[in-house]
């Protein structure tokens, strides 16, 4: 396991899911290290991306839906320039080019149904991500513990909307959990214990 992660996550196991640039304030200031920048259009990108990394933060764009930003080499190329930590894709190429810059890479999975489980399994054997970013979160105590160990680490994403939800995604072996809540941004694992008692 990728050791800069798991020191991101030691102390605020939830990864800020930063939805547009309105809400980069909002994880600039919040305590969480790990943050995914989406929908933020690609002329953005070189001023903000800069500035979270200067503050510590651990920042991975969503390279599939950032608009005007290539899906391709190119783009995971301009991401590396402009200081980004890591890319999220649902795509294998954008993953192993992240990789082969030594960069991050969380390779995004939607789980739907039993086929589509085997088909990312096989599709994370191919990007060997670091991470990866696994949804809906309360689909996953329904997977068998193999495709949960077959997608690990993972972060537990969608439908995590409170303190709860982080501590379901945790207790299911996540090493995370991804929420655009900045409410819970800040969440510390000794709070989640308390709040588990």
């Amino acid at each position: 396991m990728n050791q800069t992660i798991t020191a991101a996550f030691a102390e605020i196991p939830v990864c800020a899911s930063v939805i547009g640039p309105t809400r980069v304030r909002e994880f600039a200031e919040a305590a969480a290290r790990v943050g995914i920048l989406a929908s933020i259009p690609v002329g953005q990108l070189p001023k903000i991306v800069p500035v979270l990394a200067r503050l510590g933060k651990t920042v991975m764009v969503n390279i599939d839906s950032c608009p005007g930003l290539a899906t391709d080499r190119s783009g995971v190329d301009f991401l590396h320039e402009i200081g980004a930590s890591g890319v999220v894709s649902t795509r294998v190429a954008p993953l192993e080019r992240a990789r082969a810059l030594t960069m991050l890479s969380m390779h995004k999975v939607f789980v739907t149904d039993r086929s589509n489980l085997n088909r990312s399994v096989e599709a994370v054997k191919r990007s060997t991500p670091d991470l990866v970013e696994l949804m809906p979160a309360p689909i996953i105590p329904w997977m068998s513990e193999e495709a949960r160990s077959a997608l690990s680490p993972f972060v537990a994403a969608g439908f995590v909307a409170d303190k709860s939800g982080v501590i379901h995604s945790l207790a299911t072996g996540a090493l995370a959990a991804a929420s655009s809540d900045s409410g819970l941004w800040s969440l510390t694992r000794a709070e989640l214990r308390q709040g588990a008692q």
